[in-house]
């Protein structure tokens, strides 16, 4: 019976907390962990918990480096076949997720939910130190090394360092001589 159930889309075990509903009892447990915060897998590495074996597995390879799914386009490599995948739409061009308010289009679902928080003004992550608020965590994240002083990003040619890997590229053209380059932190193009 339960794998019929699949086939006539019954879905008969609901959550209480969210009243979304599953097919199957192991994955409505499975989801309910989002709620109790139950992450029993644990990366030996680095601690990071888990709600399923799989993504430990998936997480552990950040710490070995290894990257089986390789882009036979360019040079790239991935974690995750599916990483791979959403990859290679860079390259097809292939942007079908479309934003319904203006002309954009995205490589990913994700991209796009992203995009449209510009067009509803929402801004999720706010900074502690100071007002300001991002739509972003990774906007958020580098917005806090103003407060920090943090510069990670160090020059090997010099003695400069930046916030920002994009701010370090930017930066290195004024070594290799290539034009047009950035020089200051307001990202005014110069072109010489």
């Amino acid at each position: 019976m339960q794998h019929q159930s699949v086939h006539v889309e019954e879905k008969p075990h609901k959550c209480t907390e969210c009243n979304k509903v599953f097919g199957r009892k192991p994955m409505l447990k499975l989801h309910q962990q989002i709620h109790t915060g139950e992450n029993p897998y644990k990366c030996t590495e680095c601690n990071k918990a888990f709600t399923i074996n799989r993504q430990v597995s998936r997480h552990q390879k950040i710490h070995t480096g290894e990257k089986p799914y390789e882009c036979t386009e360019c040079d790239k490599a991935f974690i995750t076949n599916g990483d791979l995948k959403r990859h290679q739409k860079v390259h097809t061009g292939e942007k079908p997720y479309k934003c319904t308010e203006c002309v954009k289009a995205f490589i990913t679902n994700e991209a796009l939910k992203q995009h449209q928080k510009v067009h509803t003004g929402e801004k999720p992550y706010e900074c502690s130190q100071c007002d300001k608020a991002f739509v972003t965590n990774g906007e958020l994240k580098r917005h806090e090394k103003i407060h920090t002083g943090e510069k990670p990003y160090q020059c090997t040619e010099c003695d400069k360092a930046f916030i920002t890997n994009e701010a370090l590229k930017q930066h290195q053209k004024v070594h290799t001589g290539e034009k047009p380059y950035t020089v200051n932190a307001l990202n005014v193009t110069r072109h010489v």
